[in-house]
């Protein structure tokens, strides 16, 4: 198990994290980040959908149903979503 899927587990629900602040705490690069998001077997245990572009971009989700799913799961802990993008007072930071 990678120590960034670890480390996603602490986000809190109802906050997000980008794939540069997960990259930050994990010793890595954000572009590696998004392949071991992408090919996260465990989406219910470590939460995928909660990793977003810096700027609070929704991007990439390679779960059943892709962004429409990330959206809904987004939305039901609590977060809006305006214009595909997450508001900087959703994010936590390690």
């Amino acid at each position: 198990m990678h120590k960034a899927l670890l480390i996603l587990k602490k986000v809190p629900k109802g906050k997000v994290v980008s794939y540069k602040e997960l990259a930050r705490v994990s010793k890595t690069s954000p572009r590696a980040i998004g392949m071991i998001m992408k090919t996260n077997k465990y989406p219910e245990t470590y939460p995928c959908y909660k990793v977003v572009g810096s700027s609070g971009k929704l991007v990439g989700y390679s779960g059943k149903g892709g962004l429409k799913t990330k959206i809904k799961l987004l939305q039901k802990d609590g977060i809006l979503i305006n214009d595909w993008k997450i508001d900087k007072k959703y994010f936590y930071r390690f």
